[in-house]
């Protein structure tokens, strides 16, 4: 069996429309995110949460553009009736072009062996197709062919968004008999009226709101495999805060995961006059991305997928893209990031020095140091304690960096944030306007803040919780840079220094609570108090069972 793209628009009513359920109820929030989630009960116990959730979101995208085009279809017919041509040409300059697919067959002619092509089936590259033809044996292929023609035919957007996704996988997905039924209930799953994502009934927010939800509860499901794609929603939204990008900036995280650190950047603006950039080295994951962009309208944002650390694809004229804001959780300690294919870096991101081989931490921040405008850039990183104290190697690249007075905030959270650590991490923030000439270059002192305390969190069963009262907190102490007692601590450099450019924690921030003396004279009068009472308790008590038991319990037996 061949398949061919034809570019036409029948003048039928597009596959499948029939089924979706034409209520102008507008959804909620929470009735889209429970029904996109209750679809992964499909598999649940049977494909690892890893694996399933690319099957999920992608599902999830391709009936959004599917609703999003039926929508604007029925509007267009509505509008010009029979006028195929210029419907047609409606159809053409939408965000998405979904294109019709012809199955076709050779055969034979048994008596004239002429051999020629007929077309076996006929249909629109779109959700709703797949699912009129949910029972056929080739369920799996059918889909995988669905995608490959809505990524052909928006080549400029979607070009390698679906390549690392199989539908018709025997290794995630079982064999046929399973995973067409497991592919039937999916495609019954995203039928149900709550996940009818027509514009006329959902907001393009709730959908990108709905695809960080799903990302989030993965996360939370893969633990330790979650780490390359996911950052708890509150720390990307403190890192952001932090970051504060401003109407215009250009954004970049070169170690975007799936974008939700992007995303939360961008609503820091408060304006849609930003640009968003970002690199990701792991190719399912760089498609997450993509897909989250266009779900919450930044079609413009530019994803590349690269190795950040030694071939950069953020590059113009042979130099690094240079950016407003940089920000990233990258892998923490990454084991074998390449520092031998970089110890002559060509863009001269490791002057400093070159990171340990064993642990790249000090190579990310090293590239986004350099990526941020000269005297303007700022830089806010998620990294593990070590970071801070280290030495060899990153001790003197760390050293450098606070000399050259670029370190403006440390900030410590609590252990257990994340699903893919328990460790506590810290938040730095790197401000290139701190160099001189730049409007920060008289600020030479280091604001410290440990808000790892229990005070500072909410702790949860299996990971605990940052609420916005604790962000809150920890964004008014970066923003007035005073003491504040057990919390936050202004470091001279020269205290810096002192202490050999360590930045742990601890040497700044004194969180020591003493213990309250014990007065003994008062708690042994307290001791002879209750032994007092406990004695005439015991003869009220005595007194009692007089009356109670008989002296003479031979009477008891009589």
């Amino acid at each position: 069996m061949t398949k061919q793209t034809s570019s036409s628009i029948d003048n039928t009513k597009p596959n499948g429309s029939e089924h979706s359920v034409h209520s102008n109820d507008k959804i909620q929030q929470k009735d889209i995110n429970n029904a996109a989630w209750a679809a992964c009960d499909t598999f649940r116990g049977t494909v690892d949460p890893a694996q399933y959730k690319d099957y999920i979101l992608v599902m999830l995208f391709v009936k959004y553009i599917s609703d999003v085009w039926n929508d604007h279809y029925e509007t267009y017919r509505k509008q010009y009736g029979d006028d195929d041509t210029r419907i047609r040409r409606k159809l053409e300059r939408e965000r998405f072009l979904l294109p019709m697919i012809e199955l076709t067959e050779n055969i034979e002619d048994k008596k004239t062996k002429e051999k020629k092509t007929i077309v076996t089936d006929k249909f629109l590259a779109n959700y709703y197709s797949l699912y009129e033809r949910k029972n056929e044996p080739n369920i799996g292929e059918l889909i995988n062919i669905v995608l490959e023609h809505i990524e052909t035919a928006n080549k400029s957007k979607l070009e390698g968004v679906f390549r690392n996704i199989d539908f018709n996988s025997e290794a995630n997905l079982g064999k046929t008999k399973d995973r067409n039924r497991r592919l039937k209930t999916l495609l019954d799953d995203f039928n149900k009226p709550a996940l009818d994502m027509r514009p006329t009934r959902i907001s393009e927010d709730v959908i990108g709101n709905t695809y960080i939800y799903l990302i989030e509860r993965f996360g939370s499901d893969a633990g330790k495999k979650a780490g390359e794609f996911y950052t708890p929603h509150k720390v990307s939204k403190l890192v952001a805060r932090l970051c504060a990008p401003k109407v215009g900036a250009r954004i970049c995280d070169p170690a975007c995961g799936s974008a939700g650190l992007l995303i939360e950047a961008a609503r820091q603006v408060g304006d849609r006059n930003y640009s968003l950039y970002g690199m990701e080295v792991n190719g399912s994951t760089w498609a997450l991305a993509r897909m989250n962009m266009f779900l919450h309208g930044a079609d413009s944002a530019r994803i590349e997928w690269c190795n950040t650390l030694t071939s950069p694809a953020l590059v113009e004229n042979d130099r690094l893209m240079k950016f407003d804001n940089v920000v990233a959780n990258p892998p923490f300690s990454l084991d074998k990031w390449g520092s031998e294919d970089v110890a002559e870096d060509r863009y001269n991101r490791y002057w400093r020095g070159l990171p340990p081989k064993s642990k790249a931490d000090f190579a990310f921040i090293s590239h986004m140091v350099e990526a941020a405008i000269e005297k303007e850039g700022r830089i806010a990183v998620v990294v593990p304690h070590g970071v801070l104290f280290r030495g060899a190697a990153e001790g003197r690249i760390r050293q450098k960096m606070i000399e050259e007075n670029l370190l403006d905030t440390v900030v410590g959270l609590p252990g257990n944030l994340f699903p893919s650590t328990g460790i506590p991490v810290a938040i730095l923030l790197f401000d290139r306007s701190r160099e001189k000439g730049g409007v920060n270059a008289n600020r030479k002192d280091v604001l410290f803040i440990d808000a790892s305390g229990k005070e500072h969190y909410q702790a949860g069963k299996n990971q605990n919780i940052l609420l916005d009262e604790h962000l809150d907190k920890i964004v008014a102490a970066v923003t007035a840079r005073t003491e504040v007692e057990k919390y936050a601590h202004l470091a001279s450099f020269e205290e810096i220094k002192e202490n050999d450019f360590n930045l742990n924690i601890p040497r700044y921030v004194d969180t020591f609570e003493e213990e309250v003396e014990i007065d003994i004279v008062a708690v042994q009068a307290e001791i002879n108090t209750l032994e007092i009472e406990l004695t005439d308790v015991r003869q009220k008590m005595a007194e009692l069972l007089k009356d109670i038991v008989p002296a003479n319990t031979s009477e008891v037996t009589k």
